[in-house]
């Protein structure tokens, strides 16, 4: 995000005229789409069938990439969104509704700066045997904690994030939350955990902070006269 283009916007934030019933139609195309693909990646994992469907099977899925080769985006998905503010991060790693690498978090958030939701990892997300990578919870919880500087008005990037392992977070059915600690100006802390049925299993906290190209937008549009009739 700290490559500004000149006229004001960052580059990979694109504003589209999109309606709200064009953006339900295309979640109900590409969603299933990606669900699938999701299931190809678990069940790839964890598959037993003999050699010769292993060699059909990758015939098969070569040519539903070709297929999907014909017509591409140049480079990645960015954030798209319309006249309501409301971006659509498709690609996101963790939330992305095209990305079948994302769990995905399906987040829910307040105004008072609070992030919370439940979901399940299974054979993709796995370090340890039957746990979760670290690396994959520090995505989760990177992710979260950022929802919820959101939510609560105080949007930035990620400059320090620091987790605590407490034990081995279990492959399955988890939960996570995340909260505003504190904000000082440009700068916001927050703070947040992944649990399971038994209780937390990591914690986090992290700073995050304003991007230099959001202080001077704010800042030009604070310093162009508004005139009344």
């Amino acid at each position: 995000m700290e490559h500004v283009l000149a006229s004001g916007f960052v580059a990979g934030y694109q504003r589209d005229e999109m309606t709200e019933a064009e953006i339900e139609y295309e979640k109900s195309v590409y969603g299933p789409l990606t669900d699938a693909v999701r299931e190809l990646v678990d069940a790839t994992i964890r598959t037993t069938v003999d050699d010769d469907e292993i060699k059909a099977v990758q015939v098969e899925v070569e040519g539903i990439v070709a297929r999907l080769r014909t017509s591409q985006l140049e480079g990645a998905y960015g954030v798209r969104y319309g006249a309501t503010g409301r971006g659509r991060p498709w690609g996101n790693p963790t939330v992305g509704l095209r990305n079948a690498i994302a769990p995905p978090l399906v987040v829910d958030r307040s105004s008072d700066g609070r992030a919370w939701c439940g979901f399940h990892l299974g054979a993709a997300y796995e370090g340890p045997p039957g746990l979760v990578h670290g690396g994959v919870s520090a995505l989760i919880l990177d992710q979260m904690l950022g929802e919820a500087t959101g939510a609560g008005g105080k949007p930035g990037m990620t400059a320090t994030l620091t987790l605590r392992y407490r034990r081995g977070t279990p492959l399955g059915d988890l939960r996570a939350e995340a909260w505003i600690e504190r904000s000082e100006g440009i700068k916001t802390w927050a703070r947040g955990h992944i649990a399971d049925a038994e209780g937390v299993t990591v914690e986090a906290e992290g700073l995050f902070i304003l991007p230099r190209w959001a202080r001077e937008r704010i800042a030009a549009e604070a310093a162009t006269p508004k005139y009344f009739e």
